[in-house]
């Protein structure tokens, strides 16, 4: 029953995107109200559709339902509660089925949002047209799970039992946050991507089309920021390796949208601000859909050896497909258009905002090509010479390290330039205190023995970075205070209120720089090492002294475990215990590890189990010491932080905001082409 249920539910979810996509393109056409409100309607019902679906999935897996496929795949009567419930998405087609619930849940909101700020008949095409191609995408996820990647399908007879998720997977409760976020973000660029189409489509590229997309993008940039973070603390926190990023393919395949994304964010400001940047700002919109689109082909098609990607399969073929026809497509609809998004204004000085602005955007592009070629080329060397080359951490660390740091020093930079023209005076008493403060922070690291050229240009660059950023807070809350006399946080309070976009912003800025610090230190500082100690000895690494004291087995429904003991001291004082262990899954070859970590601020002290005697008495143990790593998690809390500041719009700006962007449009439809 389960598997009827849900098959026919993506079936008919498939049929309603389908024809809500004709019906929205004809709307965009022809200004008809009724196929718009119908497009709206088989948005809504596809949502409803696929939840159902998921719903259904779910209780498949809670119930243990052999005969459907999936379940017999990633479910397991042993498996606990909470791990059955997050294998929705351990494996290829759940994750696809994630993929089209978020989707859709996007799709409804869209259609929210276009009942609550535009109606017809008033001309504007865009929103019919956004619909529609978010509508079309929805109907190439729905494809693939009603046809290659269906996961409702029925086996008979049933099996007793299944093998349960990935060892990996069930050996950390991340996997019930990171996928979730990363999809969420993922997912979410569809949305300014459609409504970029639309805006090409029906000739809507006056002021009004990136004031509607920057918010749009704003959501999944902060969604697909912390599913990237996650990701990282999950590797961290996990794998038993001690790091957080090794730029692994697929890691790689939601850093690259992110990057654009990024790009995007920055370049419509100057948009908004002076009508530059027009083919640039929407090139980079459809790029980051594109990189997502690539993204999954590269996860899920098999073509990429990587411990996140999925095994072979054969939606490659079908993800290749649609790639192809959304690039040709965006082309042709931006040489179409090609005309109409030619800039308004002009670059007035090398001092203005606007320069650091189209440097940051260089600089972002430069990255996101870095990291494509270094993941594409071992498959494109595969085709063309039949050879296996691998591309690692040197590659990327030699070519992105530069451009990074010349990130962290625009992330102070570029705010602190004034638009149009600034001059040496101004800018020589905003960067006085800053400079003085970084050079100052420079020479005390090398008295105090740091001499690593890289991490000592880091820090002074994030002190700088970070001193402007204080700066552009600290002179309108004076100058707010001596106007008002109010108390000094209630005069910040207020100018933050004020503008919660731009400080929102600044915020987000400030946790970039705390996580540039964090993997400078946790990089150039990190110690290690491994010994094998009898129990009641101990070893020392940095400041700790770690004893071994005795290591027992646990056995638990899905796994069994060993577990080892450990006493640190610092200084001759108890500091801490910490249990590492290794846990043997029924279908993992190889133990799994799970580190025991002590995070602080200050440093990590970070411990695996690598072997033990089978008598208990030795015990084979990896330690890893590393400085400030707990400063990269502290950072992506402050840039959510920032993000929520900058979505969060009182009514009263969000009904100015609806009103000039009605005024915007409104303009626009006395120049719109004919359709």
């Amino acid at each position: 029953m389960n598997a009827w249920i849900g098959h026919i539910a993506t079936l008919v979810a498939l049929l309603v995107a389908g024809g809500g996509a004709a019906a929205a393109f004809f709307a965009g056409r022809t200004g008809d109200a009724r196929y718009m409100q119908g497009a709206r309607r088989a948005g809504v019902l596809v949502f409803v559709l696929v939840l159902i679906a998921f719903a259904t999935m779910e209780r498949a897996l809670i119930t243990h339902d052999f005969s459907v496929s999936y379940v017999a795949q990633v479910g397991s009567r042993t498996t606990p509660l909470f791990y059955t419930v997050i294998s929705l998405w351990s494996a290829l087609e759940g994750s696809i089925l994630l993929w089209a619930l978020i989707l859709s849940a996007y799709t409804a909101l869209l259609v929210r949002w276009s009942r609550r700020h535009y109606t017809e008949p008033n001309g504007d095409s865009q929103v019919p047209y956004a619909l529609g191609t978010l509508l079309a995408v929805n109907v190439f996820f729905l494809l693939l799970i009603s046809w290659p990647a269906n996961p409702f399908r029925i086996l008979s007879p049933a099996p007793l039992d299944g093998p349960g998720p990935n060892a990996l997977l069930q050996n950390s409760p991340f996997m019930g946050v990171h996928p979730p976020l990363l999809y969420t973000g993922y997912v979410g660029m569809s949305v300014p991507f459609s409504l970029a189409i639309g805006a090409l489509l029906a000739g809507r590229l006056g002021t009004d089309w990136p004031k509607r997309i920057r918010r749009w993008t704003m959501v999944p940039w902060t969604f697909l920021s912390l599913g990237i973070l996650a990701g990282a603390w999950w590797s961290y926190e996990v794998l038993g390796w001690g790091g957080y990023w090794a730029w692994d393919p697929v890691e790689n395949a939601s850093f690259m949208p992110w990057l654009t994304a990024t790009a995007f964010l920055h370049s419509v400001m100057v948009q908004e601000r002076r009508g530059m940047l027009k083919m640039w700002t929407i090139t980079l919109i459809v790029s980051t859909f594109l990189l997502t689109v690539l993204g999954t082909f590269l996860t899920r098609s098999g073509v990429l050896a990587s411990v996140h990607a999925f095994t072979q399969s054969p939606i490659g073929p079908f993800f290749l497909v649609f790639l192809a026809i959304v690039l040709l497509g965006s082309l042709a609809l931006l040489a179409w258009r090609s005309e109409t998004l030619e800039s308004e204004g002009r670059f007035d000085a090398v001092l203005s905002r606007e320069t650091a602005f189209m440097i940051n955007n260089l600089l972002f592009a430069a990255f996101a090509f870095v990291v494509l070629l270094g993941t594409m080329f071992p498959l494109i060397a595969e085709a063309v010479r039949g050879a296996k080359v691998s591309v690692g951490g040197p590659y990327f660390n030699e070519l992105s390290v530069p451009i990074a740091l010349l990130l962290v020093f625009l992330a102070g930079v570029g705010p602190a330039l004034p638009w149009r023209k600034g001059s040496l005076e101004l800018m020589r008493g905003k960067f006085r205190w800053p400079f003085v403060a970084a050079l100052g922070v420079a020479v005390l690291l090398v008295v105090f023995g740091v001499r690593q050229p890289l991490a000592l240009l880091t820090f002074a660059l994030a002190v700088f970075a970070a001193g402007l950023l204080i700066e552009e807070f600290a002179t309108p809350a004076r100058a707010r205070r001596r106007n008002t006399g109010e108390s000094l946080p209630l005069a910040l309070a207020r100018v933050i209120g004020s503008n919660r976009r731009r400080y929102g912003g600044y915020i987000v800025h400030s946790g970039i720089l705390v996580i540039a610090v964090g993997i400078a230190a946790s990089a150039t500082f990190r110690k290690e090492a491994e010994w094998t100690l009898r129990r009641g000895t101990a070893a020392d690494i940095g400041r700790y002294r770690v004893q071994f004291d005795s290591v027992w087995a646990v056995k638990e429904p899905n796994r069994d475990g060993v577990i080892a003991a450990t006493t640190i001291t610092t200084a001759g004082q108890p500091f801490t215990k910490l249990y590492p262990r290794l846990n043997y899954y029924p279908t993992a070859i190889e133990p799994i590890g799970t580190p025991a970590v002590r995070e602080s601020l200050r440093e990590d002290l970070y411990l695996v189990l690598m072997a033990y005697t089978q008598d208990g008495q030795q015990a084979t143990l990896k330690a890893i010491a590393s400085p400030l790593v707990g400063w990269i998690w502290l950072g992506g809390g402050i840039v959510a932080l920032g993000a929520i500041l900058a979505l969060w719009r009182s009514r009263a700006e969000a009904e100015r905001q609806a009103r000039a962007i009605d005024r915007g449009g409104e303009a626009v439809r006395h120049t719109a082409p004919v359709h």
